[in-house]
């Protein structure tokens, strides 16, 4: 069964040529060649600034931003890719997140109990980080990988939220990126 897919590609830097880049364009090889239908936002090509007031928050998001929630709502199954900068996501993908999850897009906070208006929607969370993978699940507790889970997406419905951690990034070869780019590749294939 053929999926619509957004990858969201984390990476803020406007030149490309990084890795996330690779893994997006990978996955989104993958997917296509599936027959799945792929959507892509590249955050380091979107014209926003961050919100910074309440009043902000609560009017219209900038036209980038509504091109970017037309893509993630028409999704059935969302791939979102990032570098871990300072145990994170890159701040402005965090900015993005919070210009895109305006009041009304994910959930709704006006009855007793959130309304979640992205039930039946999937995630893949792809990290790439220097420290090895294990250190950040059981050292420092993924802490910003499970607050995105359950703070953002979880909160507005997306479930099941897969993740792939790459870690050691700086200490790989060529041969051992190759392989990221395979198995990422072939999540894309199944639409994963």
């Amino acid at each position: 069964m053929a999926n619509r897919i957004a990858v969201v590609q984390g990476h803020p830097d406007p030149a490309g040529g990084n890795f996330i880049e690779a893994l997006a364009d990978a996955y989104t090889e993958g997917a296509g060649e599936a027959g799945h239908e792929v959507r892509r936002i590249d955050i380091g090509q979107l014209d926003f600034a961050p919100i910074q007031s309440p009043k902000e928050y609560g009017s219209e998001p900038p036209a980038a931003i509504q091109e970017a929630q037309a893509t993630l709502k028409w999704a059935d199954h969302w791939v979102l890719l990032y570098p871990l900068w300072l145990g994170a996501m890159p701040g402005m993908l965090k900015g993005f997140l919070e210009q895109v999850f305006r009041p009304g897009f994910g959930f709704d906070l006006s009855g007793r109990l959130p309304t979640r208006h992205l039930k039946g929607k999937s995630a893949r969370i792809v990290v790439t980080m220097g420290m090895p993978a294990l250190a950040y699940r059981l050292w420092f507790r993924a802490h910003s990988l499970k607050s995105l889970k359950r703070n953002i997406l979880k909160f507005s419905g997306i479930r099941p939220i897969r993740t792939t951690l790459f870690g050691g990034m700086g200490k790989r070869d060529e041969e051992s990126r190759k392989r990221c780019l395979e198995r990422i590749r072939q999540l894309g294939k199944r639409g994963r």
